[in-house]
């Protein structure tokens, strides 16, 4: 059984004619760490906040080992939450912060001496205790935060974009500092956001959320592997996408005739209008079309080559364009070093293998 379970639950907001979320069906396992991922207005936060019950469902069951939880106040819930704003308390110490949550829980002072100590030295703060929240860095106040969570003992923690007001190296230290004490404490840990890089480097698995419902739950690498759709292609890293007709051998054809062959998802059929994707990585581009795959080859004009440190990103526009006539842009990683005769404005050939590709 799983820990957490969400059954046909949705949530609507007076005034909106679309639901926030919609016949959410998700499990979350003992121990887990599991992403809520999606842009904004997905309905990733709104779940969070249904979960711990600072919102109510309009409709649908969530249950915490077995029990539903729908009308147990916050409180009694047991789950911890750390906010995007942190909402430390200003006029309160470090140690007086994260033993705030044992003083509610009328917590003997003895036993909350040492949790605040434990908790403190979780997080490498036990020398900043006395100190203010003012007197911290964002990444120290936002371990305080983690550490409040934390000195309950919580059987879940839930993390609302926790990390987005910190600056990109910061940041990165930060989610190895989650990831390490996820796997220290093997705590369940439910986590919001919208960076898909973020998500990929903490997740044992992602929720990928799109218009209030999901759209994929999968491992980080199953995402980034086989997408269910265009949507999650799109999401989860880099793709180039071109549209056409399914054939009757499975090929996509191109509004100019092409066929390029890829691995169809479920449910496609001859004659539909199709969508090919590939990953700009799985790509080789040549001057003069030596060593490309033979399988899918396609003509492009190379727009630009800007170096990235450890590849060189193509930007190449396609001769053949959509139905409208368009010519759509594809990018390609190569490198590290840039082959010869790959200048701007040069014409190019592009070629891909079908097992990289895929057709929805």
């Amino acid at each position: 059984m799983a820990l957490i379970e969400f059954e046909r639950v949705s949530k609507h907001y007076p005034g909106s004619a679309a639901p926030a979320v919609a016949d959410l069906e998700l499990q979350v396992e003992a121990g887990e760490f599991l992403t809520l991922l999606g842009p904004s207005g997905s309905g990733k936060t709104t779940t969070l906040m249904l979960l711990a019950g600072f919102e109510a469902p309009s409709a649908g069951t969530i249950r915490l080992d077995g029990r539903p939880i729908e009308s147990l106040p916050p409180h009694r819930r047991n789950m911890g939450v750390v906010f995007q704003s942190y909402s430390l308390f200003p006029h309160m110490t470090v140690e007086q912060n994260v033993a705030f949550p044992l003083s509610v829980r009328k917590t003997s002072a003895a036993v909350a001496r040492d949790r605040v100590a434990a908790a403190l030295d979780k997080v490498r703060l036990r020398e900043f205790a006395r100190r203010k929240p003012q007197q911290l860095s964002g990444g120290q106040q936002q371990r305080v935060a983690l550490a409040r969570a934390l000195v309950f003992e919580p059987r879940v923690v839930l993390m609302d974009e926790p990390l987005s007001a910190l600056d990109k190296k910061l940041r990165e230290e930060m989610q190895l500092e989650i990831r390490r004490l996820h796997r220290e404490l093997g705590v369940t840990m439910v986590f919001v956001t919208h960076d898909q890089a973020e998500a990929r480097t903490l997740s044992d698995r992602v929720a990928l959320f799109n218009r209030g419902r999901i759209e994929q739950v999968a491992t980080p690498k199953a995402l980034y592997d086989t997408p269910c759709n265009p949507f999650v292609a799109g999401f989860i890293g880099d793709n180039n996408m071109l549209r056409g007709a399914r054939d009757a051998d499975g090929c996509l054809r191109t509004p100019r005739g092409a066929l390029l062959r890829a691995r169809s998802a479920a449910g496609a059929a001859n004659g539909d209008a199709a969508i090919l994707c590939v990953r700009p990585e799985a790509l080789h581009v040549a001057a003069d079309g030596a060593g490309l795959p033979t399988e899918n080859r396609l003509a492009a004009t190379l727009v630009d080559a800007i170096h990235q440190g450890d590849h060189w990103r193509l930007v190449m526009q396609l001769d053949d364009g959509e139905a409208a006539g368009r010519a759509p842009e594809w990018f390609a990683k190569i490198g590290p070093a840039l082959p010869a005769g790959l200048d701007p404005g040069r014409r190019v050939s592009l070629g891909f293998r079908a097992d990289d590709a895929w057709m929805y």
